[in-house]
């Protein structure tokens, strides 16, 4: 899976913030609900237009980041 399929950024959404195309809905957001304990399931029934493969796609693309030690140090 390729996560630019599903991830984009643009400096009129949200300032620029990586969002799921064709939502308002950040990468950033959806880490946020799942850090709050949201399953799957709960984030597919409430935003209807994420699909199963768009949450996977930020795992990739957290993925990406990671490997490539883009992420600040602890």
């Amino acid at each position: 899976m390729d996560w630019r399929e599903y991830i984009t950024t643009d400096e009129k959404t949200l300032g620029g913030k990586p969002i799921i195309k064709g939502t308002r809905l950040s990468v950033e957001f959806i880490l946020e609900l799942l850090s709050e304990g949201w399953s799957e399931k709960d984030i597919l029934e409430n935003y209807p237009q994420l699909s199963k493969e768009a949450l996977r796609a930020v795992f990739q693309y957290l993925k990406e980041f990671a490997s490539d030690e883009l992420l600040l140090p602890l």
